[in-house]
């Protein structure tokens, strides 16, 4: 039995067939579904969890090489919470394009994560190393 880490076997399952170079999206709750991509909906309520509660979880056992994100997210959120995303990338090369450009990416992910994230534009593409 799994002790600690991430408990959720769908999420292991899904983050043990990223291999280098992979994408994984990790979205806030109104991300567009997408039928042909794996997504596991782990969304509670508003904000449980948020974006960045799965990107701490993830990181622990994830190889980061670089992330894209939107550039609206810095545009419309306050500085603090631009601040709570770049802390808890440091290091990572982040690459903000235009949200549009963004979903282009979805695509060709192994699969998406959704959350209950109430943030906007809060989505991350994160590749791996």
């Amino acid at each position: 039995m799994l002790q600690r880490g991430i408990l959720n076997t769908a999420i292991n399952s899904l983050l043990s067939r990223v291999r280098h170079t992979n994408t994984l999206v990790i979205a806030d709750r109104g991300f567009p579904f997408w039928p042909h991509l794996e997504t596991i909906d782990i969304s509670l309520v508003d904000d449980v969890p948020r974006v960045l509660d799965v990107l701490a979880a993830i990181k622990q056992n994830f190889t980061i090489g670089r992330v894209f994100a939107a550039q609206e997210f810095v545009a419309v959120n306050s500085p603090q919470v631009s601040g709570a995303l770049e802390d808890a990338l440091l290091g990572v090369p982040v690459t903000f394009e235009p949200h549009t450009e963004l979903k282009k990416r979805v695509p060709h992910a192994i699969g998406l994560i959704r959350t209950g994230d109430t943030i906007q534009y809060a989505n991350l593409i994160l590749e791996s190393a």
